[in-house]
């Protein structure tokens, strides 16, 4: 998304060069700001109104990095819209929408207004309080995580076709499904990128590491890579899964896993899906903090559900499976199968969830 050379909002007395403009809404919001609305505003140091807000990231005049709050989301929705289209559109926000000029940017931008100084950061004669920055990246951590959910969503047909169906074990006893004694069974299934490859691409089968490398998260240079492991059947296990979960150029060539004895041990349980899927359930009851659960478009009369909590990430579709990012998992994605119980979690959730208007 960028818009013309020629757009413009008035920010701090100056022209501000537009490059970009995304949506601060309950619906929708960069998940990498927080696991729910009222946080990726108090990232910003916004009150987290119901209607929301639009942001506008651009440069002045000099360089410097600015952030244009304002309260004309429908403005900014349009924007969106028609460059995604490819079309050219004039975000000019009339001066009265303008919530707050933020310096920096909350976001990673990779482009640049032309003929001006590079992007900077505003000097503190002209800035007041710190300016805004993107959260840290380059570890696993909770905003990678909802990055890498961020993706998944995004490739959604890419990453379901690398499971087999076939791989979930028929889920036929009580005992199996989570919150039983020994439930949810999630096989330990394990990929990693050979040590030469920077976890970008080639991932192989390694049977004897203990984690998985890698992530769902593109890398700066384009390229994406992650490891995954772990299918987990709400209401039974599978004991025979090779979960993919590194990006499409990645997985050419991978090689079936097999299967350790200590392996066979931890598939009998996986403490983290359970707890996520607890803890999904529990929203159902008790609303979390807006925007913590939400539903988008599919194809079909089938929803995107997108679900975070501590620690936690889900992607899922109504019609299909799960997928469970976790900051105690770092860089894997763990499929989690329909069984008897996961189609009517993943339905009570969609009722509760936040939509676009």
């Amino acid at each position: 998304m960028a818009g013309t050379d020629e757009d413009a909002v008035a920010a701090e007395d100056d022209a501000l060069y537009v490059l970009t403009a995304v949506l601060l809404t309950p619906a929708k919001f960069p998940s990498v700001l927080g696991d729910d609305y009222p946080e990726a505003c108090a990232a910003l140091g916004l009150a987290p109104l119901a209607e929301g807000y639009g942001l506008v990231l651009g440069q002045d005049g000099e360089g410097a990095r600015w952030t244009v709050v304002i309260d004309d989301v429908s403005l900014v929705a349009v924007a969106i819209a028609s460059w995604d289209c490819g079309m050219e559109y004039d975000l000019s926000p009339d001066e009265r929408t303008v919530v707050a000029a933020l310096p920096g940017w909350p976001l990673a931008v990779a482009v640049a207004a032309p003929n001006v100084p590079a992007p900077h950061d505003p000097g503190p004669d002209v800035a007041d309080g710190p300016p805004l920055a993107p959260p840290d990246t380059s570890v696993w951590g909770p905003a990678q995580r909802r990055l890498g959910a961020d993706e998944i969503a995004l490739q959604w047909a890419l990453w379901r076709e690398q499971i087999d169906d076939a791989d979930f074990a028929d889920p036929a006893s009580p005992a199996d499904l989570p919150g039983a004694a020994g439930g949810s069974g999630a096989a330990d299934r394990q990929t990693r990128a050979p040590a030469d490859s920077g976890a970008t691409d080639g991932l192989e089968t390694a049977v004897d590491s203990p984690r998985v490398t890698g992530s769902p998260v593109p890398a700066a240079d384009g390229s994406g890579a992650a490891g995954s492991r772990a299918a987990a059947s709400v209401g039974g296990a599978t004991d025979s899964q090779e979960a993919a979960a590194s990006s499409p150029e990645a997985a050419e060539g991978r090689k079936p896993a097999q299967k350790t004895p200590e392996g066979e041990a931890r598939s009998k349980g996986h403490s983290g899906i359970r707890r996520v899927l607890a803890e999904a359930r529990a929203y159902v009851d008790t609303p979390p903090p807006l925007g913590r659960v939400r539903s988008s478009f599919a194809s079909g009369d089938a929803r995107t559900l997108r679900a975070d909590g501590p620690g936690w990430s889900l992607v899922a579709r109504t019609d299909d499976i799960a997928f469970v990012l976790l900051d105690d998992e770092p860089g894997e994605v763990l499929p989690v199968g329909r069984g008897p119980e996961l189609p009517g979690l993943l339905e009570a959730l969609d009722r509760m969830a936040v939509r676009p208007s």
